[in-house]
């Protein structure tokens, strides 16, 4: 037998961020409440399994809101074995998320540490740790291979913003999270994209600067409800326009009735050549730099539906200011 010898280091350097953030990891078990048509009796049965991790050190775990959506409970296994009730906190359906709240008493598991997902590039090694199958805390390994992907969700809306990765995702894994290699985390995995069901090199996660975003709202009153401005946009679109020397979020279309277009702000539009031509393109909020669909999103969230905001963009060429009032999301 000859001897194995030294680990590589980068194998040292995956076993180190799997140990460091396995205890972070939890495993998440549904229920689903039934009658029994004959007894005329209530009772719960086991419903579905996910993943989720510890986002604070007040007991808040984070998941995906499929993993929660239509269950009358839920149970987290924490990976010293303890199995704890969990009390649903709040749902962003629209960006998949949920988060739940468990006691643990004085001794709570660490939460995981938080990076940022505005500056990923396409390549970066992911890591990505759930329970896929039943099969606890499981290690998964990757890159980041694409960025602002969006897909459907089963309510026939769509999720936009999304990391594509490569790191083997299968049903289980969903609320997991995606670690970067200095064991930050980037992501909350979401979605395959297979016809069988397993993973086929394709999935998903919701970007954690959108998880940052949401997950503080989710705890503090239970409902993700930013007010809304009525355009849509792109970060491919705008990195695309930044490297022609055009700062700022280019307007790609402006909802009928909503706050933008009441203040008339002006979408861009194709030429008969194919090419863009923009129409506004937003500089600031209020004398924020906007720089990304990200910082549209994170501006908006300091105001509520009603307020009145500035609105700095260019448009021909020349400088130009407006303001609007920002609306619900339902009548935006």
């Amino acid at each position: 037998m000859t001897p194995r010898g030294a680990l590589a280091p980068h194998e040292n350097t995956t076993i180190a961020l799997f140990e460091t953030a396995r205890g972070s990891v939890v495993s998440i078990t549904t229920e689903e409440r039934v009658l029994d048509p004959w007894s005329r009796r209530a009772m719960d049965v086991p419903r579905g399994t996910g993943s989720g991790f510890v986002w604070d050190d007040q007991g808040h775990i984070v998941t995906n809101n499929h993993v929660i959506a239509g269950a009358s409970g839920a149970r987290v296994r924490l990976a010293d074995g303890r199995v704890l009730d969990a009390a649903l906190v709040g749902t962003a359906p629209q960006h998949d998320l949920a988060v739940l709240r468990i006691d643990t008493g004085l001794d709570a598991p660490r939460p995981l540490t938080i990076g940022e997902s505005g500056s990923l590039q396409v390549g970066q090694s992911v890591l990505a740790i759930g329970n896929p199958f039943g099969l606890d805390w499981t290690l998964t390994t990757g890159i980041v291979s694409a960025l602002d992907r969006e897909i459907p969700t089963r309510g026939g809306a769509t999720i936009e913003g999304l990391i594509q990765t490569d790191a083997a995702i299968n049903p289980g894994n969903s609320g997991g999270p995606l670690i970067d290699s200095a064991g930050r985390l980037i992501g909350v995995n979401t979605a395959i994209f297979s016809p069988s069901g397993s993973s086929a090199g394709i999935g998903f996660a919701v970007p954690v600067d959108t998880v940052s975003r949401v997950v503080p709202q989710l705890i503090s009153t239970g409902t993700y409800r930013p007010p809304v401005l009525g355009i849509r946009h792109s970060d491919r679109i705008n990195q695309l326009a930044a490297q022609q020397g055009l700062e700022g979020v280019l307007v790609l279309g402006v909802e009928p009735g909503s706050p933008a277009a009441v203040a008339g702000l002006r979408a861009a539009r194709q030429a008969p050549s194919g090419h863009l031509v923009p129409g506004d393109v937003i500089t600031a909020i209020d004398g924020r730099a906007i720089r990304s669909s990200e910082d549209i999103n994170d501006a908006l969230d300091a105001y509520a539906p009603g307020d009145r905001v500035a609105i700095s963009l260019l448009r021909d060429g020349s400088e130009l200011e407006t303001s609007v009032v920002l609306a619900s999301p339902q009548s935006g």
